[in-house]
């Protein structure tokens, strides 16, 4: 088990014992799971985990931003619909984001994988992607590309500055979903190795 970082007022016993009681990268898996989000903040790495997941259990990975974007970046109108459909489903794993769909999601789900990493990781991470995909033109989601890197300091939800800004809120929506799903199992990863010493492990251990 991990011992992680306590909630706002740790000298409430019942919610600091479920926050330290997460699964760690050596934990074995208290069952295979079949309904899997995995959280994190954004350049986290929560597609590329997911898609390994995915593959690993032999389990469907729906990529949730393809959902939601639509050409242009303008959100889909069938986003909400189109994430009931999938999570009525026995078995699906995707990212834990946007916050219309994640009660929707952590409703149906029987494994969170908890991408913790330190902010300077994540910004490694998203910035070295962002790089890539806009001078590659990498085609995303719905014919969409990165936005010129000069946005950077004219868009205030640019994905570089989104990872920097939002990154403390991790810690409090998964608190929050341990306060309504105590049961709930939450593997919580701190780096890059432990995503995968987690992966080759306890994930491969319980894979079919």
């Amino acid at each position: 088990m991990t011992l992680g970082r306590p909630p706002d007022r740790p000298g409430e016993s019942d919610r600091y014992r479920r926050w330290v009681e997460m699964l760690g990268a050596d934990d074995p898996l208290p069952c295979r799971p079949r309904r899997v989000v995995v959280a994190g903040t954004s350049g986290s790495g929560k597609t590329t985990v997911a898609r390994r997941v995915g593959e690993t259990l032999g389990i469907r990975h729906i990529d949730i931003d393809g959902l939601h974007h639509g050409p242009g970046w303008t959100p889909r109108e069938s986003f909400l619909a189109d994430v009931r459909a999938f999570a009525s489903q026995p078995a699906w794993v995707t990212e834990w984001q946007y916050s219309a769909a994640r009660d929707l999601l952590a409703d149906r789900v029987d494994l969170m994988v908890w991408l913790d990493l330190p902010r300077r990781t994540v910004m490694r991470q998203v910035i070295g992607r962002t790089l890539r995909r806009r001078l590659r033109r990498e085609v995303l989601w719905n014919g969409n590309v990165e936005p010129p890197l000069h946005t950077f300091f004219t868009n205030r939800e640019h994905i570089v500055r989104w990872a920097w800004s939002t990154h403390y809120k991790s810690p409090l929506r998964v608190a929050a979903l341990r306060e309504r799903r105590p049961e709930l199992p939450v593997v919580r990863l701190r780096s890059r190795a432990a995503v995968h010493r987690w992966c080759a492990g306890p994930l491969r251990a319980a894979s079919p």
